[in-house]
């Protein structure tokens, strides 16, 4: 187990780095930014303005980490809220008991 979490450690590892050493210095951009900049190429008129902007990209970014943070947070204490209740039934508990006769 612990030799195939090492090789797994160094393929993602290797994910990483090998393209920062074969491209060197290549502009790495997001998806996002290049389908905003094909839609802004295209003469797309947007339909209406946000009600609100944030006041920087750092904001917008800090507002979409909590909101994957927030989404993640109840995901887990859903599964796991799930996952305790199926544990804690009562028949469960007896075909344990019975299953170490």
């Amino acid at each position: 187990m612990r030799g195939r979490n090492a090789i797994l450690l160094l393929a993602a590892a290797a994910i990483v780095v090998l393209p920062l050493l074969v491209v060197g210095n290549a502009e790495f951009s997001g998806s996002d930014g290049q389908a905003q900049d094909l839609i802004d190429q295209g003469g797309y008129q947007p339909w209406f303005e946000p009600l609100w902007e944030p006041p920087s990209g750092e904001i917008e970014s800090l507002l979409f980490s909590l909101q994957a943070a927030l989404g993640a947070g109840l995901l887990g204490y859903y599964v796991g809220l799930r996952r305790g209740r199926r544990e804690g039934r009562p028949e469960d508990r007896r075909t344990e008991l019975h299953a170490g006769d």
